[in-house]
């Protein structure tokens, strides 16, 4: 069994909001793989389902961000897991946004939601970083955080909200490495057919050699085995002009 948890704060007030772009995540994954209606449990809205054979628990802590390890750690003693089941989706100031990165364990990076959990049940958690960019200000960061996403940014934002729902089953599975390359190219799928924007090598046997007529040249016809009907036509076309000379 694994532990999915979304980070963010409870009520509409704070929905749309940078910061609760880990709610958004495992709200996505309850939508897309069919999850069972949410219950309240261990001060937390909770959602069972499956992802292949893993039995998959999602929490969405209702305490408010800098307590989340409260209800984090009641649902990990209720179901006798270990840190290393419990994977933990939130927002990421230092990852560009749009990117998604993962890792195993590590600090909080000044991340309350981590803090509290780390309090709680140690720091050896898997964490999906969602990043939200940052302002580029240190003192901007406050409301670049709890602020809302701009309408410019809602489709790539619902682009790689769907692209971690799709591929969550990766993370379920502790294959780290898929899951990020399938995100990755969900997010920004290569071209069609792989093809590139430089130009292509010319092949030796398309380049068609040149019969130069003063100063000028025209290509030659290779299709006449024989000899070459449009080498002679040109050729009458040279003794002609030297003629009239």
């Amino acid at each position: 069994m694994r532990l999915f948890v979304g980070l963010g704060n409870p009520g509409s007030k704070y929905e749309n909001n940078r910061h609760n772009i880990g709610f958004m995540a495992v709200d996505e994954i309850v939508r897309r793989h069919n999850f069972l209606p949410g219950q309240k449990r261990w001060q937390a809205l909770t959602f069972e389902g499956r992802m292949g054979s893993e039995k998959i628990l999602i929490l969405k802590p209702q305490t408010f961000m800098n307590e989340s390890g409260r209800s984090v750690g009641e649902a990990m003693r209720f179901f006798k897991l270990g840190p290393a089941d419990v994977v933990v989706f939130y927002d990421e100031l230092d990852v560009a946004f749009g990117k998604v990165k993962a890792k195993l364990g590590g600090g909080s990076a000044g991340h309350n939601g981590i803090k509290s959990i780390a309090a709680h049940i140690g720091p050896d958690f898997e964490r999906v970083r969602l990043g939200i960019g940052h302002p580029g200000d240190k003192a901007r960061v406050h409301s670049h955080v709890l602020g809302d996403f701009a309408k410019a940014e809602l489709g790539l934002r619902d682009k790689m909200l769907e692209a971690v729902a799709a591929e969550a089953d990766w993370v379920a599975n502790d294959d780290r490495a898929r899951f990020l390359t399938n995100v990755a190219g969900r997010i920004n799928p290569p071209r069609p057919n792989g093809t590139s924007t430089k130009s292509a090598k010319p092949n030796e046997k398309d380049i068609v050699p040149t019969v130069k007529i003063k100063g000028s040249s025209m290509p030659q016809d290779k299709s006449d085995t024989g000899g070459g009907v449009m080498a002679e036509a040109l050729q009458a076309l040279a003794d002609k002009l030297k003629g009239e000379k």
